[in-house]
């Protein structure tokens, strides 16, 4: 068969993502990603530890960055993205960009963490006051918590799962229940942390109830990765990919939503709110 008349393909355009061992959720990526660009993925070595600080270092150390950057050169993707939001916030605003230094030292092209993206999300939102959901202990919450604020951005409230393993089997209703728990009326956006955590299809219901934009940890990722190939991410109704989607009325009071606290005593620290 003669298939000469299609003239294909068109030439390719990679994105490089760099994921820990235990990162499940690559069909969730991929859905924020155009036609015309590929995803090619690599992970870090497996290590028996569990979803903690001590984890967040061992898969964001430079020489492992290194080892996962030089197995995508092969396939000379463009942008080289970094998808972890606690690995790339374990080692504060100095330790991120030294992450994106490495990588790029490994790859020769343009490098990227997700708490990287987090930061340029919420400068192109116009962000000074973010709420945080994220599925971790308090420990690895309150390191994000000192990395936002770091960068100048107040902390509203932030729900917390306390969770250390398979993160990617939480429910889209439980992410919904802990954004209503972190979110008070001073929240400019909420930030759900967390590359192993679904959020893809919540995104626009939470923003539809909270009046909010509603960013995420692979949403970030794959946003800040696009543009630096000149092209958008895709996305149903999600503010920060659709600037038409930013704008709306206020949003109202929630009423029974429970009173965001300060971090809790010994015995509530599984999961709670901040």
């Amino acid at each position: 068969m003669d298939v000469s008349f299609l003239g294909g393909p068109r030439p390719q355009r990679g994105v490089g993502v760099v994921a820990p061992f235990d990162f499940a959720l690559d069909r969730e990526l991929w859905r924020w990603v155009p036609d015309e660009i590929s995803l090619h993925l690599t992970r870090t070595p497996y290590v028996p530890v569990e979803v903690s600080l001590d984890l967040a270092r061992l898969v964001s150390e430079h020489e492992t960055l290194h080892e996962a950057v030089r197995t995508l050169n092969a396939i000379a993707p463009e942008v080289v993205a970094y998808a972890c939001t606690s690995g790339s916030f374990v080692g504060g605003i100095a330790g991120e960009r030294a992450m994106c230094a490495a990588m790029t030292r490994a790859g020769a092209v343009p490098s990227l963490t997700t708490s990287g993206a987090l930061l340029d999300a919420l400068v192109e939102l116009g962000v000074s006051r973010v709420a945080l959901v994220t599925p971790y202990t308090v420990s690895v919450t309150r390191s994000l918590e000192e990395y936002v604020a770091e960068a100048g951005v107040s902390v509203t409230g932030c729900a917390y799962m306390g969770l250390t393993r398979h993160i990617w089997k939480v429910p889209y209703r439980q992410v919904s229940d802990m954004a209503h728990k972190a979110v008070r009326d001073d929240a400019q956006a909420l930030f759900i942390s967390c590359t192993n955590l679904p959020t893809y299809d919540v995104i626009p219901q939470l923003e539809a109830e909270l009046r909010i934009p509603v960013i995420s940890a692979n949403q970030v990722t794959m946003w800040a990765a696009l543009r630096r190939l000149g092209t958008r991410a895709v996305g149903p109704y999600q503010a920060l990919i659709d600037p038409a989607a930013r704008y709306g009325p206020a949003r109202p009071e929630i009423p029974g939503l429970p009173e965001v606290r300060g971090l809790p005593d010994e015995e509530q620290q599984q999961e709670g709110w901040t």
